[in-house]
């Protein structure tokens, strides 16, 4: 019929129609994840974005390992034989405590009513003791005394305690003699700024002391809480020059003489003094890094063993006089006690008690107890042996944290009222930020690169992936070591208690010009919100208010010089923030 169209128009118009449809699926599968990829039930996977994104690589599967406690007669068997340390003087039954001056120690201080022997004590069987404090402010010489068991209670900051152990274990890390190895019952403080790292004005964060001098006392708090920063930073110990005094008092005064010393390590009032001098400025204190030093006191295992009733009476008095504290009148008597003991003006041992936060049964409880704690014993532990084996001033083979983490009396006082319904005092409570708000209004102290390995164009960071083992299909994490990175990450966090973090994800540039960049940065952020989840919904120490994530996408590679080094690129950082203005 006339006026009626030809078969090629047909044609014509089903070509045009098909490649409209196309075109819409395409669209479809770029801007519509979606409508992606069905799971087997059928819903839409929520942890992926298009296929086109970065090169889909599927890489190597990788190999994860989980710890698993031991029994407590294999970890702490009674040592045999006959007690080495000095005998308690028969009339009065004197325990020998050693100490340092520092502030955290002022509750043994108020609970003896001073340093010298007077007060009586009386253990839960109504043995009466008392107490001398003994004031060994040199570690070494603390350390000395008391493997001669002329003090029968040592003090130190848990990281120092793996450097004392080369004087109690032989090379493969089995105790010379079982009787002085020491059991830790009771962590007594976390540094709350009084530890710290004063640097020039042109040293803006952690990796700008890459090739310069840092003075500080070898082997001491100052020297662990340098290599943590260091490290978390991104600068290997080695690229700092190191100047070693014999004490922070010497490193503090070197940094104020030699001009060309870039930063100092050092700890109250001394910090606070050299940040006061024009051309100086505080990188970082504990005050952020909360979380980092803490002090324990640990007793012979032999002394343990013959006088348990001693040993839980301590750890009760401790805690008692950490709830006195919470009164004016009880830290005003503590500062008149320090100061006699101490030699040091009282209002300066009024001052100091902010420079430390004692810890009660509660956080106690989360420091000996709780293995997802990301600030705990054994991450503390484990992490000094790493930082000094790595610098070579640890020579034997580590000894597990179990071996000398005694919480029995905890767990015996965890079941009186009086300390299961203590809290946890010591979370610090921020007000949630943008990244713009943090960038703008608060200063970096570091950043920390982690590679957690990501599926091509996916977020989920428990991927499973099918590869072949002997020709048969396995499934298993495409990348199984993601819970081990997730810790290290909870563990720089927890550590920095009091600061702003950013979690900045990245993404590969391997489809650059061909994907929409603005899902690229999309899943940028889609993979460091990953990791903000996967950290608060399983340490629930830490606060999520503290956290907050951004998206870069390919802008910024790893190294610039090498921009196509896909693997690199595909990470995420994490930035610590100061939480005081500037």
């Amino acid at each position: 019929m006339q006026g009626q169209p030809k078969p090629a128009f047909y044609a014509a118009v089903v070509l045009v129609i098909a490649a409209l449809v196309g075109f819409a699926v395409w669209r479809a599968d770029i801007f519509a994840p979606a409508a992606k990829k069905p799971d087997v039930g059928g819903k839409i996977d929520p942890k992926e974005l298009p296929a086109n994104l970065e090169h889909p690589d599927p890489g190597p599967v990788l190999m994860a390992k989980e710890y698993k406690f031991r029994p407590r007669q294999e970890r702490l068997p009674d040592p045999a034989g006959v007690g080495a340390y000095a005998p308690l003087d028969k009339n009065d039954n004197t325990v020998r405590f050693a100490l340092n001056v520092w502030a955290g120690w002022g509750p043994i201080i108020l609970a003896n009513n001073g340093f010298k022997p007077e007060h009586v004590w009386k253990t839960p069987e109504g043995k009466e003791f008392k107490v001398e404090l003994v004031v060994i402010d040199d570690p070494v010489k603390m350390r000395d005394a008391y493997a001669a068991g002329q003090v029968h209670i040592g003090w130190g900051t848990l990281d120092m305690l793996p450097l004392f152990m080369g004087g109690f274990v032989d090379a493969q890390g089995k105790p010379r003699d079982a009787r002085i190895m020491p059991r830790v019952f009771q962590q007594i403080d976390w540094s709350n700024g009084g530890d710290g790292i004063v640097v020039r004005e042109s040293i803006k964060t952690v990796a700008d002391l890459r090739g310069k001098k840092l003075v500080l006392a070898q082997n001491s708090p100052s020297h662990y809480f340098a290599l943590n920063m260091l490290v978390s930073g991104g600068v290997q110990p080695a690229e700092v020059e190191f100047v070693f005094t014999e004490d922070a008092f010497q490193a503090a005064l070197a940094f104020n003489t030699q001009k060309d010393i870039a930063g100092c390590v050092s700890w109250a009032p001394d910090i606070y003094n050299l940040e006061k001098v024009k051309g100086n400025r505080m990188l970082v204190n504990t005050a952020q890094a909360n979380k980092l030093i803490t002090d324990i006191w640990f007793s012979r295992a032999d002394f343990a063993r013959d006088e348990p009733g001693i040993i839980e009476a301590l750890v009760r008095g401790i805690f008692n006089a950490m709830s006195d504290l919470k009164q004016e009148t009880k830290k005003k008597e503590l500062a008149e006690l320090m100061a006699k003991g101490y030699n040091i003006p009282a209002t300066d041992a009024l001052g100091m008690q902010g420079d430390a936060h004692s810890t009660n049964w509660a956080e106690n409880s989360q420091f000996f107890l709780n293995q997802n704690n990301p600030t705990n014993f054994e991450r503390v532990w484990n992490q000094s042996y790493y930082l000094y084996r790595r610098i070579g001033s640890i020579g034997h083979q580590p000894v597990a944290f179990d071996r000398v983490m005694d919480p029995s009396v905890l767990e015996k006082l965890g079941k009186e009222e009086k300390y299961s319904s203590q809290k946890d005092e010591y979370k610090v409570q921020l007000t949630p930020k943008t990244v713009s708000e943090i960038r703008s209004a608060e200063k970096e102290i570091l950043t920390n690169t982690i590679v957690v390995k990501f599926f091509p164009n996916s977020w989920d960071l428990h991927k499973k992936v099918v590869h072949k083992v002997d020709g048969k299909d396995v499934e298993e994490l495409y990348d199984p070591t993601v819970d081990l990175t997730l810790e290290e990450v909870a563990k720089l966090s927890g550590q920095f208690g009091a600061a702003q973090i950013v979690i900045e994800g990245h993404t590969d540039s391997s489809m650059r010009g061909q994907a929409p960049e603005n899902l690229v940065k999309e899943l940028s952020r889609n993979r460091a919100n990953a990791i903000k989840e996967a950290l608060v919904r399983k340490y629930k120490e830490l606060d999520p208010n503290r956290f907050a994530v951004d998206g870069v996408g390919w802008d910024k590679p790893a190294d610039p010089a090498d921009p196509d080094n896909h693997f690199k690129n595909r990470r995420v950082e994490i930035k610590v923030y100061s939480a005081e203005q500037q």
